[in-house]
């Protein structure tokens, strides 16, 4: 789950990272009332969307009197923002955070990441801020700094001191480097974060080290522990379909193709996929339905594949050892006739009461297609696509 830079920057400041003072606005007379409060001559009006390179898309603007604030955030406001980070489709944006300017004298990236190859949390940093971290791996890479943080004591002193070292700071400036460096380890290990991502943190003119923006991403699976951080949730900025299947437990990754896929395990997901592609189709998503799905379960999953408008048939694909082919075979006879489906849709079921689940659809008198094995499968669902997608040209 994301969150956005107001938000983030809220958490950080609780754990003793310094950031700019700022607040909210939802309206352009708002932003105004806001920049008064901070009073100053420079403000900085920032679109808020789960979304970096907001500035290159117009979603960041410098602001120097209340006609600039308003203009900015009349233009922002209700506005999709595009970023290649969003894709073509971009976000909503329905808040604005206006904070007041800063003068910079250097830009640091900084980031706390899950690496799931050390299996354990990587310091990434660098004294090239201000640029997407492949910006920087492509134009300085003698600049990026590594640090494997040892779970068992955490992010210690020492080791704050030695990447601050790393990035050149100015000695005076090594102990709130620190600060901030333990800072946010200890957010992220608080608040089960699995990213915290700071670019540019700036040291300022007047000595200050601070956090200029900030992406943090938390792990879905441990939200219902972090109540305080699920309420930061903003599902507007997510993928609709994403989040319909997430609110009824269901793994659900919307991709770009026509064939909708309802399969048990990741790892047969993946595969699922990787086999549509190479029969000439194109998957338009990930759904692995879980062990021991119940035929309500399995129809949830055919609402959720449906909501994607692209889908045009539809390859369930089961190998049931905890599941039962008969339940998944009831929840399909279920989605056809409740939803009324007329697009093709092609069964491979295999595992525990394999055969009662065959007898189910055959009997059934639906037009499912079956098929005995996963290439099978695959070619079935591309080959009905293909013909129901020229019918309908036709």
């Amino acid at each position: 789950m994301d969150i956005h830079e107001y938000q983030a920057k809220e958490l950080l400041k609780r754990f003793g990272v310094q950031v700019p003072r700022g607040g909210i606005a939802y309206s352009p007379e708002q932003a105004v009332y806001r920049a008064s409060e901070l009073s100053g001559d420079k403000w900085v009006v920032k679109a808020q969307i789960h979304s970096g390179a907001r500035g290159k898309a117009g979603g960041v603007r410098i602001c120097a009197n209340e006609k600039e604030i308003a203009e900015a955030a009349q233009w922002m406001l209700g506005r999709v923002l595009v970023t290649h980070q969003t894709g073509p489709q971009g976000k909503l944006v329905s808040r604005l955070y206006v904070e007041e300017a800063t003068k910079i004298a250097q830009e640091i990236y900084l980031a706390f990441v899950m690496d799931r190859k050390e299996e354990r949390v990587v310091v990434v940093a660098s004294g090239q801020g201000g640029m997407e971290i492949e910006e920087i791996s492509a134009n300085e890479p003698e600049s990026i700094i590594r640090s494997v943080v040892d779970p068992a004591v955490g992010m210690q002193a020492f080791q704050a001191r030695e990447i601050a070292f790393s990035l050149g700071l100015d000695a005076a400036l090594i102990p709130q480097a620190v600060k901030t460096i333990t800072g946010c380890y200890r957010m992220m290990e608080d608040t089960d974060a699995n990213m915290v991502e700071i670019n540019p943190l700036v040291v300022t003119q007047s000595g200050e080290i601070m956090a200029l923006d900030a992406k943090v991403s938390f792990d879905d699976n441990a939200l219902f522990r972090r109540p305080e951080i699920m309420e930061m949730r903003d599902k507007s900025q997510e993928d609709t379909r994403e989040t319909f299947a997430s609110d009824r437990g269901l793994n659900y990754i919307g991709l770009d193709g026509q064939i909708g896929c309802i399969v048990n395990g990741a790892g047969l997901a993946m595969a699922t996929l990787d086999m549509i592609k190479m029969a000439g189709g194109e998957p338009a998503n990930f759904l692995d339905v879980g062990g021991g799905a119940s035929p309500e379960r399995v129809l949830m999953s055919f609402q959720a594949v449906l909501n994607d408008p692209d889908v045009e048939a539809i390859l369930v694909n089961i190998f049931a050892g905890i599941n039962r082919c008969d339940w998944i075979a009831e929840g399909v006879i279920r989605a056809v006739r409740e939803l009324d489906l007329k697009l093709p849709i092609v069964v491979r079921l295999s595992g525990t009461n394999v055969e009662e689940g065959r007898k189910l659809i055959a009997e059934s008198g639906l037009p499912i297609l079956t098929a005995e094995t996963l290439a099978e499968a695959a070619e079935k669902a591309v080959v009905a696509w293909k013909a129901a997608t020229l019918k309908e040209a036709v």
